[in-house]
């Protein structure tokens, strides 16, 4: 294939090549071609050109298939266009040539299309320069076209079209001739040619000017013609045509001279009367029409009716969304008027009238849902309602006029009920769709839209009262806060009304469709709400027999309520099950005998009564069966079944009834029937076993002696086909835009569709997807499709012995019947069969024994040759599913072998269709064959068929099987594939673009092929690159293919390429080619568009995006897409697209590429997304009422602003997004906070705004988000003031996430203020419109988190700017006091829990932060003291603003504390285990009612751990001392102190003292947080568990809850064990530390408790003996710690646990394994080091609660750990700083040395023998084998000097002890690191001032001589660096101390040895000037120590001086010499003595 890529044809290559791959090759070529052409320069073309055009024209010649001859026109046109245009003409007269040759035998046929084809591609592209050519052409094409076939007539139309598009207004010579062809191929037999006369017409009104004008008329009635008969595709275009054609007629300006005699404008009304006439009179014309309208013979065709529907579309669409705005009067009442019963013949029958109505529905959605903006829907829904009004007064009149028109009125009545009808569902619906933005339209009164439609409810005709009901639901589902409000209204009038027929059903009908809704409220109704309903529907039920003349509509009210009612769930339906079983048990007669009597007693009418009744009480079981499963327990079941047996029984006298009472039964019985089968087939067949043969029988009778002659197979048969096969069937059964009214076409000729008034029962159900009401068949139908539905379920269960009984008589009566009427019956007993095989399938059983089998089989294989295509499917996918039931190899090779055998003889298209699908389906549910040899014989044998070119139809189906094979065998499918492809390729290029179906299917095996290769895709072997090409081949053919649905396939086969090899697949040309389809207007294209871009973006969204906009930039002739991509790139066209897309599977696509591509992209278009977001939020802001608050900054913004604004508003259409929905615009606001979050991943510059300004200078192209704030909260502003509820909840999101990322960042132009505090205006306007009274409680709770983000964040300091935001929570603090009673009764009860927390919650974070803020302050406070005053000031502040929120708290405080424990009382209440469900509180809690327990739960879990956190800090800071004085009556509903839990008010004490209440609080918090963190859930958010664990902290921070934990061993303990496990479960280091800080606290306690015990034992026995003093703390006398019940051994494990984690060298079980050996140093993290430390201090503690014995046996633990963590941790740092660890490990050794226990009398002796070994490991650790060089000689020593100056000297003082530790200073002395000697110093200096001479001498023995003589060295060496210098100086300070302890007979001489090297380090004055810094340093130090040491030993001082004049001289001159600078730096030498201590400060552990 490489070699056709080049610019002439490769004829040597070409030649070798077979007649296949000459094909393939030629279409490769002239693909590159097509691509090189545009790209050649203009010199090489015409160097080339002349062999090319010779090439090309020869392969004319060589007939060439469809996509070939396309493709050989293009190039000839592009050629020309570019190169000399002189031989054009030869071209142009060899292809007349062609054309008008006289062969006519079929092999010339694709010649002759190819000329003609080329001729109008030429005239395409070159147009006028042709000249005066195209007469002759024209005339020559249209010659031809006489005796064409239908390929040639759609060619030429093609041709023409194109022709008419190059040549424009210089064509209109040969207009009238075109026009003449077209018309008579409009009507063509050929559907193709159809469509494509469409196109040329359309083409052809461009220019035509008559065809809009004097011919409009015959345009139109053509139009209608070419409707009867047609598809889908044909309604399509002609549709098109004809609403492009009188858009055009309505809005043309011009009256040119070519319309000569005077033609008036035609005005709206006529046009709409052109349309009008084809609605209701269909094609017939105008004159004629009216003799058979007389006659009342004429019915309009269907297909003509949904055509002209589409065409009314495509006018209004054409015309444009304003043009609808400023017309929509005028085009309702036209579109209404077309239901309206003045056309009388238009409506005959109910079926006609249904149809009708879902056209005018139609008509209305797709022009007012589709087209118009929000406002505009407003408009339009007042529109509706002043229509409703109008058509309520003609029916009122007609009531009122008394007798003297009856007749007249009646028909007026009823004239209007299809009107009104389509009215109310189209405001049902928009106002569905509008949400809550509707709010506003429902406020006016002027309008009155409930009003009207409430008034309406009183209707004379059903159908009016459903559809007002079902209107009155959608408004509800918009506006949840009319729920309840709607529910009152209702059930009000239905009890005063209850004697009118029509307000008892039209109220109960509003009723139920309210109820309905609830499901879709997610803030509910009241609770009580559904008791006043069961009184209603009881009351209704009780009351129906007084009255005859309304008992049937009370029964049907009654059972309708109850039905409804079930819908709201368990929850509330629970309370009412008693009262609903009582009254189903009493519907139904006790015994048979009771239901004898009944038939002999009744008449017609109380039959129909009674029917009713019990069909509304079967309904009412089903939907609580439906609804209600949870309740459904065994002794519920058993209430439920008395009734069934005789509700059987009724069931099969029904027919013995209906002939003694004649017809009027008939209805009523079907839909008994119907529900009895809808509750049997949702109720478990076990509990019906005794009825089934009883059912089984009227169950076979319906299915084989059906009612109806209708055809039933289009809505029973698809659900039981497979949705594959079903592509099969043609666009009808497929998804479309036009579904809703293309479904009558499909349900054949006597039914319309399901309307409402079929089954009321239907109103409270949830709509079926996609459509906007629910369409019940009629009860005919629907009775067929329940009975086949029950079937299945009952024959999986029904006995294999009966089965074949049951199968006999299926098969028996579809022989008996003849004609018409067998198909149904056949179709009927299939559907039933097949269902039952997909249940036996789904519960694994068996079909039972062989004869059974065989009637089965004869069964389906009679179907598998039905004339029905839908039934061939279905056939063929039942035999599928009895392979698999059957599941026996032998019994799936017969059947296929069966299919092989028909397929080899029959040559009927029929069985050729349904047996080839038969193999393929096979496959589906065997998963492969096994056999390789029946997968060939497969193969050859669809290969066979599916070249039959004689039958399109076995093409299609025999390659759609073959796909399926390929998909589902596997791998042995590999031999396959390449014959498999050439054929697919084959096919391509030859089969007539006409049949659509071949190539759909053609489509679907490519697609199946790529998948069956895979990733081997990739390869680059030859036969790999051979089989992708063709496979890119392939694709390249479908793109080109004129059907939109084969393009839909090219893009999946594409996409899938793109999968699998993504290297290969040409991105920029396939984004083109997506860009073009994204508005198509067919839904599986455009699904198919996104599903691929979905799929691209998520790799390469950059490129994507990218090649789109250079796309548009590159200006092609053949692109102008619907949407602006050049201005708002392809995320915004996809953004506009979801804005106008209505299916529902589209828009979640769509929203996940953008998603994907925003996660990828929104950082480096940064702006770009910002600004998209920011437009589609601001496009709606006219609409909203809250003007917006400007801030200063943003008036720079506004300077580029203005200019854009200018240029946009000029024109309309620049605007990107004019009016998008709210749904669009909350997924905006979504986008934001995915904007922040994935700018947050990218680093802090977004969040940084100095760092960001500086690198935007640097590099103007970087983009950060602190840059765009004042973007954002303005974003975030306009979404939380919207109307539409979703989108104010995302704005407050918003709002919260930019409060909590930006809080902290600073403005760099006002130090000390952050840049968010200049937002504080808008964020208040913000959220004040969220508590406003009629705000919803969803919305308030949402503001309540904002607000308290708000003020926690410290933003604002001032507390007048605060108290505005401060101000709103206190109004909803006093909204929470009212109480329940206050509450509103809008909403379910839980949703005040969930306001009421919220604001809890709310105050909580408040207190938290004030009193957290208030502790940081406070120690900042004490660390001012330490420094001095000069942070006084600016702390003063500070304090000021956390004091100052303190203070707004504490004015609230008392009431907030009782609040707060109430809730934390209720959340105890909500999770005590359901055990105790029984010792609730029958009343609720405080905040929630019993009923609603299981929706307040989440409230509670959501918002508990903060208001713990904040009530325990409140109790901490009263310190449990206050109690109120009123504790017992607060201003709540009901006293709340947590006293009340489970208690009776009889037994509860009256008053309680002080210590019981703080008993009880202490227990409440102690009991929830252990309750908590006992079993976290794995999803409980780590901010709980925090708060948990802060909350702990603050109780035990206090004495007294310390008294109670250290007093209750237990308790600690428990608290310890659940805090392990914390520890163990969570990784995160945040709850490990604040776990242990806890764990402190409680040891803290235990410790306290200790003290407390020992010091009153001291008192009570001061006079006793020592001796007999009991021992206190763990341990006892024995020492032993029992494992659960002690405290000290539950701290050590937690310690171990925590220090193992972070260290497993510590666990002695690891150190021998080889992996912890390697003897290398871990370094810690920081928060691992932070939890080290932790542990360390918590292990110190430990001895204090031991008692003596105790503290022995844990000393070696503790010693062991604190020893061990020192060795792993003791790493020499770069800067000699210690390690965190090793600082704590000797703080924690330090403490644990100087432990009273070391010297208490029991444990002394025990004490020191561990202690000397813990030392000697110490020791040891010097010893390792050469780790010296880590390990940090340092930390060792320290730890030395720590035993020897903590311990009792009879450790340390030991001989060999002693000269260990001696001999390591000696070593480390002699260190080289100076700061190693420096510490060795301080250590040494520590040791020899320690008090006891025996510990202190043998070191100064043995060390003092060696550090006199270094120093005496450095006289020589003089100090190069600091360190050096401070060596010098330690030295001397160990010294200088030494001579102070000496004796006095020493110290004589200590000082003359000190005095000379003090000396020496004296400068004279010019060494001084050029000596180094620490020259000059050490010159001041030695003169400042001889300053102090002369007057101390002034004896010893003389002496030396008197002996050496020379040191004296030197002395004198430094003193004299420097006198002065001396004395400044004496000042400053004293003021500075900390400078040294300062590290001692921080390593201070002796």
């Amino acid at each position: 294939m490489e070699l056709a890529h080049s610019l002439l044809l490769n004829e040597e290559a070409y030649k070798q090549l077979g007649e296949f791959q000459k094909a393939e090759f030629i279409f490769e070529w002239l693909q590159f071609l097509e691509k090189l052409l545009p790209v050649t320069s203009r010199a090489d073309i015409r160097e080339n050109q002349k062999k090319l055009v010779e090439q090309l024209t020869s392969l004319l010649n060589n007939s060439p298939g469809p996509p070939t001859r396309r493709l050989v026109a293009k190039n000839l046109a592009v050629l020309y266009s570019t190169g000399d245009t002189f031989s054009v003409y030869q071209t142009i007269d060899k292809c007349n040539e062609l054309i008008r040759s006289k062969d006519d035998s079929p092999s010339y046929l694709p010649t002759k299309l190819a000329a003609v084809v080329c001729l109008g591609y030429l005239y395409k592209k070159l147009g006028r320069i042709l000249g005066n050519s195209f007469t002759d052409t024209v005339g020559n094409v249209l010659k031809a076209m006489k005796n064409a076939e239908s390929q040639g007539r759609y060619e030429i139309m093609l041709s023409l079209q194109n022709i008419l598009n190059g040549l424009g207004a210089a064509a209109i010579p040969c207009h009238r001739d075109i026009y003449k062809a077209a018309r008579s191929c409009l009507t063509d037999r050929s559907m193709a040619v159809r469509c494509a006369a469409a196109k040329c017409l359309l083409e052809l009104q461009n220019e035509a000017v008559f065809m809009w004008s004097t011919d409009l008329d015959s345009v139109v009635t053509l139009c209608f013609k070419s409707f009867e008969g047609s598809n889908y595709d044909v309604r399509l275009a002609v549709s098109k045509l004809l609403g492009t054609v009188l858009a055009r007629a309505l809005t043309s300006k011009q009256t040119t001279a070519s319309t000569r005699h005077n033609f008036h404008r035609i005005s709206l009304e006529e046009v709409m009367e052109l349309l009008g006439t084809g609605f209701l009179r269909g094609s017939c014309g105008f004159l004629r029409a009216s003799g058979d309208m007389l006659k009342g013979t004429s019915s309009v065709s269907r297909d003509v009716r949904v055509g002209v529907t589409q065409a009314y579309v495509v006018f209004v669409s054409t015309l444009g969304a304003q043009w609808l705005e400023r017309n929509f009067s005028a085009f309702l009442s036209h579109t209404l008027y077309l239901v309206s019963q003045s056309h009388t013949k238009a409506i005959q029958s109910q079926m006609d009238a249904v149809g009708c109505r879902h056209c005018v529905s139609f008509i209305l959605r797709a022009t007012v849902g589709g087209l118009l903006g929000e406002k505009a829907q407003i408009a339009a829904a007042k529109e509706i309602c002043q229509a409703i009004w109008k058509l309520k007064k003609v029916a009122d009149g007609a009531g009122n006029d008394g007798n003297l028109e009856t007749k007249n009125s009646t028909t007026d009545v009823t004239a209007s009920q299809h009107v009104l009808v389509c009215a109310l569902q189209e405001l049902g619906s928009l106002i569905h769709g509008l949400g809550t933005t509707a709010a506003p339209l429902l406020q006016d009164s002027s309008t009155g839209v409930l009003e009207a439609v409430i008034s309406v409810i009183l209707h004379p005709s059903i159908s009016v009262r459903l559809t007002a009901a079902w209107c009155l639901r959608c408004i509800a589902v918009a506006l949840p806060s009319c729920v309840s409000l709607l529910l009152d209204r209702c059930i009000e009038r239905l009890t005063t009304l209850k004697s009118s027929p029509e307000a008892v059903t039209g109220y109960s009908f509003a009723v139920a469709a309210l109820l309905g809704a609830v499901k879709h409220c997610p803030l509910g109704i009241p609770h009580g709400k559904g008791k006043v309903i069961m009184t209603v529907a009881e009351d209704l039920l009780c009351s129906a027999s007084q009255n005859s003349r309304i008992s049937l509509q009370r029964t049907q009210a009654g059972w309708l309520l109850i039905a409804a009612l079930m819908t709201l769930g368990p929850a509330v339906v629970q309370h009412h099950l008693p009262r609903m079983l009582l009254l189903w048990k009493c519907i139904f007669p006790s015994s048979p005998k009771d239901l004898e009597t009944e038939k002999t007693r009744g008449d017609s009418f109380t039959w129909q009564v009674t029917l009713e009744g019990r069909a509304g009480a079967l309904c009412a079981i089903k939907s609580f069966v439906s609804h209600c499963a949870g309740l459904l327990t065994d002794e519920v079941v058993q209430r439920l079944l008395p009734p069934l047996p005789s509700a059987v029984d009724l069931l099969t006298q029904l027919s013995s009834i209906n002939k003694s009472y004649g017809n009027s039964l008939k209805t009523p019985s079907t839909v008994y029937r119907h529900k009895l089968y809808e509750l049997l087939a949702v109720l478990p067949p076990k509990t019906y076993e005794g009825s089934f043969w009883a059912v089984l029988k009227e169950l076979v009778a319906d299915l084989t002696v059906p009612d109806s002659q209708i055809d039933t197979s289009t809505f029973l048969l698809p659900p039981l086909c497979h949705e594959n096969d079903l592509l099969l069937l043609g666009p009808l059964l497929q998804e479309t835009d036009h579904r809703f009214i293309e479904e009558q076409l499909l349900l054949g000729n006597s039914i319309a569709g399901g309307s409402l008034e079929y089954d009321p029962y239907s109103i409270y159900e949830t709509v079926a997807k996609g459509d906007s009401v629910p369409k019940p068949l009629p009860p005919v139908l629907s009775v067929i499709s329940a009975a086949t539905r029950l079937f299945g379920v009952m024959f999986s269960h029904v006995a294999e012995s009966h089965r074949l009984q049951v199968l006999e008589q299926l098969l028996n009566s579809v022989k008996q019947t003849k004609g018409s009427r067998q198909q149904i019956v056949q179709l009927n007993v299939v559907s039933a069969f097949s269902t039952s095989l997909k249940h036996l399938a789904n519960c694994k059983g068996s079909l039972g024994p062989e004869e059974v089998r065989r009637s089965a089989l004869t069964l389906v294989m009679g179907a598998l040759e039905s004339n029905n295509p839908l039934l061939r499917c279905a056939a063929a996918e039942c035999l599928a599913r009895l392979a698999q039931v059957v599941s026996d190899t032998a019994f799936t090779a017969g059947l296929a072998q069966v299919s092989f055998d028909k397929l080899k003889s029959a040559r009927d298209v029929v069985s050729r269709t349904g047996h080839s699908l038969a193999l393929g389906c096979l496959y589906r549910y065997l998963g492969g064959i096994g056999s390789t040899q029946h997968l060939n014989a497969c193969v050859g044998i669809l290969y066979t068929l599916s070249q039959d070119s004689t039958s399109p139809d076995v093409q299609a189906w025999a390659l759609h099987s073959l796909s399926l094979i390929v998909d589902l065998a596997g791998p042995l499918y590999h031999v396959h594939v390449e014959p498999t492809l050439s054929l697919v390729l084959m096919l391509l290029l030859t089969v007539p673009p006409a049949y659509t179906e071949v190539h759909q299917s053609l489509g679907r095996c490519l697609n199946a092929l790529i998948t069956t290769l895979g990733p081997e895709l990739q390869g680059s072997s030859t036969t790999v690159s051979a089989l992708r090409t063709s496979c890119l081949l392939g694709c390249a053919v479908m793109q080109d293919n004129p059907d939109c649905l084969v393009q839909a396939q090219a893009i999946s086969c594409l996409q899938q390429l793109h999968m699998f090899a993504p290297r290969h697949v040409n991105l920029s040309s396939l984004v083109s080619c997506l860009c073009v389809n994204l508005c198509s207007s067919y839904l599986l294209l455009r699904r198919a568009v996104v599903s691929c871009l979905c799929q691209l973006v998520q790799r390469e969204a950059a490129e994507v995006s990218e090649y789109a906009v250079a796309l548009v930039k590159e200006n092609r002739e053949d692109f102008t897409p619907d949407v602006n991509i050049r201005e708002i790139g392809l995320e915004g066209a996809l953004l506009s697209l979801l804005d106008k897309e209505l299916d529902q599977r589209l828009c979640q696509d769509i929203k996940e590429t953008l998603i994907h591509m925003l996660t990828s992209m929104a950082v480096e278009k940064l702006s770009f997304w910002l600004k998209l977001c920011k437009d589609v939020l601001a496009a709606s802001s006219d609409f909203n009422t809250v003007v917006s608050i400007d801030t200063t900054q943003e008036e720079e913004t506004a300077k580029v602003d203005d200019a854009s604004i200018l240029t946009s508003n000029s024109d309309e259409r620049f605007h990107p997004f004019s009016n998008p929905r709210w749904s669009t615009r909350v997924f905006a606001a979504e986008c934001v906070y995915k904007i922040i979050s994935q700018c947050e991943n990218a680093g802090s510059a977004h969040f940084d705004i100095t760092l960001a300004q500086e690198r935007k200078q640097r590099d103007s192209r970087d983009d950060f988000l602190v840059l765009h704030l004042a973007d954002l909260i303005r974003m975030a502003f306009m979404a939380a003031t919207d109307h539409s509820d979703q989108l104010r909840l995302s704005g407050l999101q918003t709002l919260q996430i930019l409060v909590r990322k930006f809080a902290a960042v600073p403005e760099p132009e006002f130090p000390g203020h952050v840049i968010l505090e200049q937002f504080q205006a808008n964020v208040g306007a913000a959220l004040r419109p969220a508590f406003a009274p009629e705000t919803p409680p969803d919305v308030t709770a949402k503001a309540c988190q904002v607000c308290s983000a708000w003020i926690a964040s410290g933003v604002v300091s001032d507390l007048n700017d605060l108290r505005r935001v401060h101000q709103l929570l206190v109004s909803s603090l006093l909204k929470v006091q009212a109480g329940k009673e206050a509450q509103s009764q809008q909403y379910n009860e839980s949703t005040s829990t969930m306001e009421i927390l919220a604001v809890l919650k709310a105050w909580a974070e408040v207190y938290i932060v004030a009193v957290e803020k208030q502790k940081s302050q406070s120690d900042a406070h004490n660390h001012c003291f330490k420094i001095g005053n000069s942070a006084e000031e600016n702390y003063r502040d500070v304090t000021s603003s956390a004091s100052g929120l303190l203070d707004l708290v504490q004015a609230d405080l008392g009431t907030l504390s009782k609040l707060w424990l109430a809730a934390l009382q209720d959340f105890a209440l909500l999770t005590l285990p359901s055990e105790y469900a029984s010792q609730l509180p029958a009343e609720g809690g405080t905040f929630y009612t019993a009923e609603t327990i299981e929706n307040a739960r989440p409230h509670y879990y959501n918002s508990w751990a903060l208001i713990l956190y904040a009530t325990a800090l409140w109790l901490t800071s009263t310190g449990f001392i206050i109690v109120d004085p009123d504790e017992g009556v607060t201003n709540l509903s009901r006293p709340v102190t947590p006293t009340t839990m489970c208690q009776d008010s009889s037994t509860r004490p009256l008053v309680k003292s002080p210590e019981d209440v703080n008993t009880d609080r202490f227990h409440l918090i102690l009991g929830i947080s252990v309750e908590f963190l006992c079993s976290p859930r794995s999803d409980a958010a780590m901010e709980n568990i925090i708060a948990c664990l802060r909350a702990l902290h603050a109780l035990f921070d206090v004495p007294w809850p310390r008294s109670k934990i250290g007093g209750d061993q237990e308790l600690g303990v428990e608290l310890l064990n659940v805090l392990h496990r914390l520890i163990l479960t969570r990784e995160s280091p945040d709850i490990q530390l604040a776990a242990l800080e806890v764990v402190q606290l409680i040891l803290f306690a235990a410790q306290e408790h200790v003290k407390e015990k020992r010091r009153s034992a001291e008192v009570d026995d001061g006079a006793a003996e020592k001796e007999t003093l009991p021992e206190f703390g763990e341990g006892k006398d024995t020492g032993g710690l029992i494992p659960g019940k002690s405290l000290v051994f539950a701290t050590l494990e937690l310690c171990v646990c925590i220090l193992v984690r972070q260290l497993p060298q510590l666990n002695p079980k690891l150190t021998c394994s080889p992996a912890v050996q390697s003897g290398k140093h871990l370094l810690l993290s920081e928060d691992g080091s932070r939890l080290v430390a932790a542990a360390l201090i918590i292990l110190s503690d430990v001895p204090a609660i031991c008692s003596p014995e105790g503290s022995i046996s844990v000393l070696p633990t503790i010693l062991y750990l604190i020893i061990g963590v020192l060795k792993e941790t003791a790493v020499k740092l770069q800067d000699g700083q210690l390690p965190l660890t090793v600082a704590a490990s000797l703080q924690a050794l330090k403490g644990l040395l100087s432990s009273p226990m070391a010297r208490a009398e029991k444990s002394r002796t025990a004490w020191t023998d561990l202690l000397r070994s813990a030392l000697v490991t110490v020791l040891d650790c010097w010893d390792r084998d050469g780790l010296l060089q880590e390990c940090d000689e340092v930390s060792l020593l320290t730890a030395i000097t720590v035993f020897i100056m903590s311990t009792s000297p009879e450790v340390t003082t030991i001989e060999c002890l002693q000269k260990h530790c001696i001999e390591k200073f000696k070593i480390t002395l002699d260190s080289k690191d100076p700061l190693v000697q420096c510490k060795c110093y301080q250590l040494l200096h520590s040791i020899f001032q320690h008090p006891n001479k025996t510990v202190s001498y043998p070191y100064i023995h043995s060390l003092s001589p060696s550090i006199v003589r270094k120093l005496q060295e450095t006289e020589k060496a003089k100090p190069e660096n600091a360190d050096e210098l401070q060596v010098i100086q330690e030295g001397i300070k160990v010294v200088t101390a030494l001579t102070a302890t000496a004796e006095e007979e020493h110290r004589a001489h200590l000082v003359a040895g000190l005095l000379p090297i003090l000396i020496s380090f004296l400068l004279d004055e010019n060494a001084l000037v050029s000596a180094t810094n620490s020259a000059k340093s050490l010159h001041e130090f030695a003169l400042q120590n001889l300053m102090q040491i002369g007057p101390q030993y002034s004896l010893v001082f003389k002496k030396l001086m008197a002996a050496s004049p020379t040191m004296k001289a030197r002395l004198e001159s430094a003193v004299k010499g420097n006198q002065e600078s001396i004395k400044a730096k004496t000042a400053k030498h004293a003021k500075n003595p900390g400078k040294s201590s300062s590290i001692q400060l921080k390593t201070n552990f002796l």
